[in-house]
């Protein structure tokens, strides 16, 4: 006989949340006006998630007693960034729902891990290698030929754990830049990609396997960090079809449950090509708090709830802004202007390159 489908959560029921960043804060607020509570697990007190639900739980991810009671205490498990420990997430797995799954997670962070599984299900990606020491190194920077950009496999955003290898680099002084201190490291070597412009999609799978994606955006960074996010993306009709038939692949192929952020690269040549994959809400993804029928935080609530699924229709233009360290200083000019909207997230800190916050300014959609 066969097992009844999963059945979504009744409102009233608990999410847990694995970090305590903007992204869970604002997923716990999308949470909370679907009738849902937050219950936040994160190492260090006062995070912006912790702020906005009175539920927390403040411990190390390997506290398996801690986890145990956070288990205990909420109904399904979701994340909000990518370097939970794998083995954090497998031990909730066996006492609750956790979406998107453990495999999921697993696949993510780790870029040569990720880079596989989207050359298995043919998404095209930038040529890439692995590489285990500067010897090693040496050889892929030889295969793939130079520029390249050298990536540490695990953890690292923002541009953090990157070398950009010109010709005739010097192998070993990019593995020792790249590598620290850690002795068993592993990189990742990437073909530098001459790309006319960086795009992104959200997309979002339910419980029952419904697909949606968000419109593609273009993505413009500074200092390796995303600076705004504008919407839509000045591409193709064909370009944006391709772009969402790869995050739909992407979906379905890892069984996902939960959002997906993918970020691709637009070629001179017109090709879309997968760079990262991040399994959760994505900072290219804020203008849907002001310019969509459903955000990406609430669609992110209602597929690991079980929930259908909302509309992803674009009702405006955007200009998404990150405000970045003092940048956030800049409230009160940025409230006197009637379409921009302000979201802050709580930081008490406001360091260089840090995102304190991001402002999303409407226009008539075109």
């Amino acid at each position: 006989m066969a097992e009844p489908a999963p059945q979504p959560l009744p409102p009233g029921s608990t999410i847990g949340i694995l970090g305590g960043g903007q992204l869970g804060r604002m997923t716990a607020v999308a949470a909370a006006e679907l009738g849902y509570q937050c219950h936040i697990f994160c190492p260090t007190p006062g995070e912006p998630a912790t702020q906005v639900t009175p539920l927390s739980t403040i411990a190390a991810y390997d506290d398996k007693e801690a986890l145990s009671r956070f288990a205990q205490a909420v109904d399904v498990v979701t994340y909000e960034f990518e370097n939970v420990p794998g083995d954090t997430a497998g031990f909730l797995a066996s006492q609750r729902p956790v979406r998107p799954n453990p495999n999921v997670l697993r696949i993510c962070q780790n870029r040569l891990r990720e880079k596989d599984f989207l050359s298995s299900i043919s998404v095209p990606t930038t040529p890439y290698a692995g590489a285990e020491g500067p010897d090693a190194l040496a050889r892929a920077a030889q295969l793939l030929g130079l520029p390249a950009v050298l990536k540490t496999v695990e953890m690292g955003y923002d541009g953090k754990g990157q070398v950009l290898l010109a010709r005739e680099a010097d192998t070993t002084a990019a593995w020792r830049e790249m590598a620290g201190a850690q002795s068993a490291a592993q990189g990742i070597l990437e073909g530098f990609v001459d790309f006319e412009l960086e795009i992104s999609v959200i997309v979002a799978r339910g419980l029952d396997g419904t697909v949606t994606t968000y419109p593609p955006v273009e993505n413009r960074h500074r200092n390796h960090i995303l600076d705004e996010t504008i919407v839509p993306a000045p591409i193709s009709s064909a370009i944006a079809k391709a772009a969402e038939t790869h995050a739909h692949r992407i979906a379905e192929a890892l069984d996902l449950v939960g959002l997906i952020g993918v970020e691709m690269f637009v070629t001179k040549d017109g090709r879309v090509l997968v760079n990262e994959l991040a399994p959760r809400p994505h900072n290219s993804g804020h203008w849907t708090q002001d310019g969509c029928v459903t955000s990406q935080f609430e669609q992110f609530v209602r597929a690991v709830a079980g929930l259908p699924l909302g509309s992803t229709e674009r009702h405006s233009d955007v200009v998404m802004k990150n405000l970045l360290g003092e940048e956030a200083n800049d409230w009160r000019a940025i409230l006197s202007d009637p379409a921009a909207k302000l979201h802050l997230y709580g930081k008490s800190e406001a360091r260089p390159g840090r995102k304190m916050g991001h402002v999303n300014r409407l226009s008539p959609k075109r």
